[in-house]
């Protein structure tokens, strides 16, 4: 990955090792002063984030004396990533919905990505889900303060000063809006389901002003930032909190946890910690620690083993259904990879989609949807029919097909065929063939209207290409610009000849066609015809063995043809056993 700014990546990584106690502060005199907070000077350079096991960054940056970092990452951050996370206890749930509500709502975050959980914890997945969708509470207490959220106060008193508010009625806001006013005016789905279930789980704890301070006077004796009680829900799964915060906020104590103060301008510059690295780096007492990257250098603090806590049943107050809850700012790209999503899950997820208008990109990768890829589907198609509705890139991958590629690629662009991308893929023949049959009638039922489609990539699990099944996507997708194939079989001899001539006859403005990992060893003919298609500019055979049993006078034509075209600008052709020639 090209770095286009060292100073702004030294920066970033320099604040992600501080917040994640890779790097001591407090082993450097030059850092560790009373006057220098490492996270309030390195913040303003964060663009992307990883939150990741037990959630302790979230609740150091929504410490009291973080309070400016952040706002500076409210401004910067762009992506938010979760990795690796574990169950977490009601107070820090709290710590990560005040973060979200901050950097998402009233932020810059326009990405949201979660990673490797191979057994998700369900309020907690259901809860970053909802906040990325724009779901809150107004009147959820910030953690330090025990009151709402200032801002939120103040967007309330800002229509009333101005104009009346725009009833729920008319829709959702468009992009411009969303920019202006973090609290958009979208119409909540209509059909909650599984939602409003979880969504009354997950802020359960979070409850009003009013709670809050008979709650306080009740029990002065609980810390302000370790606010709530065990959720109805929680059971003794959860880990042990109270001795993990205490861990958390004393270990960058000495570097962060200190009094904070903004810089003072007379004694340094804001990029002096950059300049001051590399230039007297030579000597040896002024030397940091190699710096790892944002991915790897991330090292949790190692947990003690130690018997859970048991849950403790308290008042519900607080409970709302997600109809209760208001609509703020959303996130514009959700990434969710190698994550489990059950039936309820997934349920929940088309739900919040049915009124995602923001949202432009959706990657679902190795989530294991099975026959559940139709309940998103669902909510995918209420969003369609929805006013500004900008997605526009979908991306589905898994393991196992649970019907054939060709197949699902006509049911989704069938329900939206305003996608300017689609990429599908599967590793694996599904054993399930019953299922594979009785998806097919389903899928293939709908006619696909004329689509907005500019690139498809099929990644096929060893299926047999059927031109025929590929036709209707052709023949719908007049501005077809890129098409990829990967590891598909060829019945016969003509099938990749009738799939040229259905490039040629129902995509004109195609540039762009890739072959991966697909046997053309006998297919010379129409790999030269290829090459002198005077529209395509990019043409890639890859392992695709296309010298395996040529002869001497193969690759001669070969040269001859691009030669011959002035158009084609790329031809890639690694692992085709061009050794010998």
């Amino acid at each position: 990955q090209s770095v286009t700014c060292w100073r702004k990546k030294f920066l970033e990584t320099f604040f992600l090792n501080v917040l994640h106690g890779v790097l001591d502060v407090s082993s450097d005199w030059r850092l560790n002063d009373c006057h220098f907070s490492p996270l309030l000077h390195s913040s303003p350079h964060v663009s992307q984030l990883t939150l990741c096991n037990m959630l302790q960054a979230a609740v150091e940056l929504t410490a009291q004396h973080n309070q400016k970092v952040l706002e500076n990452l409210a401004v910067s951050l762009k992506i938010l990533k979760f990795q690796h996370l574990l169950s977490s206890d009601q107070s820090i749930r709290r710590c990560l919905v005040f973060l979200l509500h901050r950097l998402i709502h009233h932020g810059s975050v326009s990405q949201v990505s979660i990673y490797s959980w191979p057994a998700p914890d369900t309020l907690l997945l259901v809860l970053i889900l909802s906040m990325s969708a724009g779901f809150w509470r107004a009147g959820n207490a910030v953690p330090y303060l025990n009151s709402p959220c200032e801002l939120c106060r103040e967007e309330d008193k800002a229509p009333s000063q101005v104009s009346p508010p725009e009833p729920a009625e008319k829709g959702q806001c468009d992009s411009e809006n969303q920019k202006e006013s973090p609290r958009a005016q979208e119409e909540a789905p209509a059909e909650l389901g599984g939602a409003d279930v979880c969504l009354k789980s997950i802020f359960s704890g979070l409850r009003s002003p009013q709670h809050d301070k008979e709650s306080e006077e009740a029990s002065s004796k609980v810390p302000t930032n370790t606010l709530g009680e065990s959720s109805p829900r929680s059971t003794s799964k959860h880990l042990p909190c109270h001795p993990l915060l205490r861990r958390t906020r004393r270990r960058p104590k000495s570097g962060v946890g200190r009094k904070r103060r903004c810089l003072r301008r007379n004694r340094a510059e804001p990029e002096d910690l950059y300049d001051f690295v590399f230039t007297v780096a030579k000597e040896d007492n002024a030397e940091l620690p190699e710096q790892k990257s944002s991915t790897e250098g991330e090292k949790a603090e190692k947990l003690t083993s130690s018997s859970p806590e048991s849950p403790k049943k308290k008042g519900s107050a607080g409970i709302f259904p997600l109809k209760a809850a208001q609509r703020f700012r959303s996130v514009s790209t959700l990434e969710l990879f190698s994550i489990p999503l059950n039936g309820e899950t997934c349920r929940t997820l088309s739900n919040l989609l049915t009124s995602w208008v923001s949202l432009e990109t959706l990657i679902l990768s190795y989530n294991g949807l099975g026959p559940n890829v139709f309940s998103i589907l669902s909510g995918l198609h209420t969003l369609s029919h929805r006013p500004g509705c900008r997605l526009r890139v979908l991306r589905v991958s898994d393991v196992f097909s649970f019907v054939p590629c060709v197949e699902l690629v006509h049911c989704i662009l069938s329900t939206l065929p305003q996608l300017h991308t689609l990429s599908v893929s599967f590793d694996l023949k599904s054993q399930m063939e019953g299922n594979r049959k009785k998806g097919k009638s389903n899928c293939t039922e709908a006619d696909i209207p004329e689509t907005c489609l500019e690139q498809l990539e099929i990644r096929f699990p060893r299926e047999p290409l059927q031109t025929s099944s590929l036709l209707p996507v052709l023949k719908a997708s007049k501005s077809l610009q890129q098409l990829s194939l990967d590891s598909a079989t060829l019945p016969t001899s003509q099938e990749l000849g009738h799939l040229l001539e259905a490039l040629k006859e129902c995509n004109p403005n195609l540039k762009k066609l890739n072959f991966h990992d697909m046997n053309l060893a006998d297919h010379h003919k129409e790999v030269l015809l290829l090459l002198q298609d005077p529209l395509l500019e990019e043409i890639s055979f890859s392992f695709c063995r296309l010298f395996e049993s040529s002869t001497a006078e193969f690759l001669p034509e070969i040269i001859k043809a691009v030669k011959g075209n002035p158009s084609l600008k790329s031809l890639k052709l690694p692992g085709n056993r061009l050794g010998g020639y």
